[in-house]
């Protein structure tokens, strides 16, 4: 059974608290990585990623499978594929 652990934030410097329930979930979801920010931290950088009417900020670029355009949340970068929604949930096997 998992324990609550502290770690410290690497943005803000401050203690927080990864807790069992939170380490399960983290373990449901496949994430092998501990979070690196505090929940405070992780709220701003989620905030900052939106823009002022709440929605994200896309990208244009091009499926890595299919060749056709879209549009992702984050920067693509050229060492990385991108793929559309559908081409993404066939590799994730929905």
């Amino acid at each position: 059974m998992a324990m609550d652990k502290t770690l410290v934030c690497k943005e803000c410097g401050k203690e927080f608290v990864f807790n069992a329930s939170e380490q399960e979930f983290y373990a449901e979801k496949g994430f092998q990585n501990e979070p690196g920010r505090c929940p405070a931290c992780r709220a701003a950088r989620k905030a900052q990623a939106r823009n002022n009417n709440g929605e994200r900020q896309m990208y244009p670029a091009v499926c890595s499978e299919c060749g056709c355009q879209t549009e992702v949340p984050f920067r693509p970068r050229e060492d990385k594929p991108v793929y559309c929604d559908a081409c993404f949930a066939k590799k994730r096997g929905r």
